[in-house]
Formats: C-alpha cells, sequence, structure tokens
C-alpha cells in the first residue's frame, strides 16, 4: 500500500510540542509542504464541534496524533482528573473524526507508563494490561491505553489503518523545563544549570537515584514515526526506544557533566522512585528495519544549547 505521497495532505497534532515539533521538522526535511497545523488556541482538540468542524473543512489525509497533556509524577500525580479527561478528550475527538472524514491513516503516540508497573524488562508489546499501573501515572497511562484500545476498534469495525506507537522516555528540542511539572531529565538540566549559576554547594534530586531509565532523543522518535507511517501498518501496538538504559545516578551524573555544575548531589530517599526499571524491547522495531541514531551524550549537549538558546 503506498503512502505518504510528497503531495499528500498531512495533519499533526500538537505541533508545537516537543514530539509533534520533532516530527514537523522530519516531514519538512523529506520534501512534505501539504501540512496542516493548528495552535491550541485555534484549535481545541478537547471541544468536540471544533474538532468536527476540523476536519470536515481540511479532510487531512494523514495524522499524527501527538498531540496530549503530559508531565512528570509530581504533575501526574497532581493533577489526575485533568489528565484522564483532557487526554480522552482528545483522542476520542481526533480518531474518531479521522474515521468519520475517511483518514488514510493514522498514527496514535502513546508512552512506555502504558506497561504494568511490575512487568517483566525488557518491555514487549504483549505485557499490555497483564497488571497493575504504576500509581502515579495512573490517569495519564489508562487514557493512553484507551487510545490504542480505540484504534484496534475502529480497525476492527470500519476497516481503519490507526496505528498505535509507545515511545519510551524523550528528551530534546522543545522540551517542558517547568520546575514542578517536567520529566526528570530536563527537571535535571534546568536544576542543575540553576545550581551552577548560583554557585549551590549542593543539589538533592528526588528518590534514591536506582530506578533505571531509557531516553530517546525526540528527532529520532520522529525519524522511527515517519518510518513506521511508511512501513507499519499492522493491529498491535509497537514500541519505539533505544533498547539501552541506565540510573537516574548515572543520568544526573552525565546531566551534572554537561551543564557543568561542580557541587555535589544528594539523593532524597524520603521521595517516591516511580517505576524500578522501563526498558522497552524494540526488537520488533529492528527487524523492521530501524535503529536510533543519538547517543544520550550527543542528545544531552544538543539539547542544553537548546534550553540555554530559548528557555534561559
Amino acid at each position: 500500500m503506498k503512502v505518504l505521497e510528497k503531495d499528500s495532505k498531512i495533519y499533526v497534532a500538537g505541533h508545537r510540542g516537543m514530539v509533534g515539533s520533532a516530527i514537523l521538522r522530519k516531514l519538512k526535511a523529506e520534501g512534505f509542504s501539504n501540512i496542516v497545523v493548528k495552535t491550541s488556541s485555534e484549535l481545541d482538540l478537547r471541544n468536540q464541534v471544533a474538532v468536527s468542524d476540523f476536519f470536515a473543512n481540511e479532510k487531512p489525509e494523514y495524522v499524527f496524533l501527538a498531540a496530549a497533556k503530559v508531565g512528570g509524577i509530581i504533575a501526574n500525580n497532581t493533577y489526575r482528573a485533568d489528565f484522564l479527561y483532557e487526554n480522552l478528550a482528545i483522542q476520542n475527538n481526533v480518531i474518531h473524526n479521522a474515521y468519520l472524514n475517511g483518514v488514510k491513516k493514522l498514527m496514535f503516540l502513546g508512552s512506555s507508563c502504558i506497561y504494568p508497573q511490575l512487568a517483566p524488562q525488557p518491555l514487549k508489546e504483549e505485557y499490555l494490561l497483564t497488571g497493575l499501573l504504576e500509581p502515579t501515572n495512573e490517569p495519564y497511562a489508562i487514557a493512553k491505553i484507551a487510545g490504542i484500545k480505540m484504534c484496534e476498534a475502529y480497525r476492527d469495525q470500519y476497516g481503519c489503518n490507526f496505528i498505535s506507537v509507545m515511545p519510551t522516555n524523550l528528551y530534546g528540542y522543545k522540551d517542558n523545563y517547568h520546575p514542578e511539572n517536567s520529566h526528570v531529565l530536563p527537571a535535571l538540566i534546568r536544576r542543575l544549570h540553576e545550581a551552577k549559576i548560583n554557585k549551590a554547594a549542593e543539589v538533592s534530586i528526588w528518590g534514591s537515584g536506582s530506578p533505571k531509565r531509557e531516553f530517546l532523543f525526540a528527532d529520532d522518535l520522529a525519524d522511527a514515526c515517519f518510518f513506521l507511517m511508511l512501513n507499519y501498518n499492522d493491529k498491535e501496538l509497537i514500541n519505539i526506544g533505544t533498547g539501552l538504559d541506565l540510573t537516574i545516578h548515572e543520568l544526573a551524573l552525565l546531566v551534572k557533566s554537561t551543564v557543568g555544575f561542580e557541587g555535589n548531589l544528594v539523593f532524597d530517599t524520603s521521595k517516591p522512585d516511580g517505576t524500578p526499571r522501563k526498558l522497552m524491547d524494540v526488537s520488533k522495531l529492528n527487524e523492521l528495519g530501524w535503529t536510533y541514531n543519538t547517543r544520550l551524550e550527543q542528545g544531552l549537549q544538543l539539547t542544553y544549547a537548546d534550553f540555554l538558546k530559548n528557555v534561559v
């Protein structure tokens, strides 16, 4: 099946976020120009009528659904109702209207948090719904699981070519550096940078530092999404990651070196660690012919340079 002609009309939902902006860069680099984007003020994806009107008027042929309400442990655990409601509303409206308006192919982007908290490692696609979720981000995970099942259901009932991809932890250009609502890597960049500027003697970091995490540069994710839009048409979700992980302690040392902070790192064991380990099994993706390109050390340098240019 031929997909994504150069003049195909493509809608990138969430184009100003880290993931959506990376997908937009990738599409433009590949020579696609018939791309539809809307800011959240122009199109509120939580608004059913607005989304219905948008699809009816624009009639996109392909959709990358990268729009979502996202955040770190604190945000997920504090705004539980918002994370559940808003993400369900966004994906319900976009997926349903993609079906109603004959979208040729839709890609739904989920998250590695969909997998059970204590699932075997590395995380295989078939582990979905085999155990309890990690409590702090359960609402977000439930919304994403609903999105996966919605894509499967529309495929089963209506024959829609809707696919679901599950990225690992991401970082890169246009990341969220909010002091309370960001993920671990951008949070470390901001805190260690500020500590360096303020000549602090030490920085306290949540948890023991022992949990292991995997990190993928967002532009690598965009490359994988483009590859899968061209080459993957199966019902089953597919993981996107590096297949490599490191401890939060090791990550903090890497960020410390990248930023140039010379003080000490102190781990606050009174704070939660979250899931002990989240490593994606990416053998399915590798077998299709895609592997990641950007090593973490290189990606951190690029990300910190972007932080200095656009955030500080």
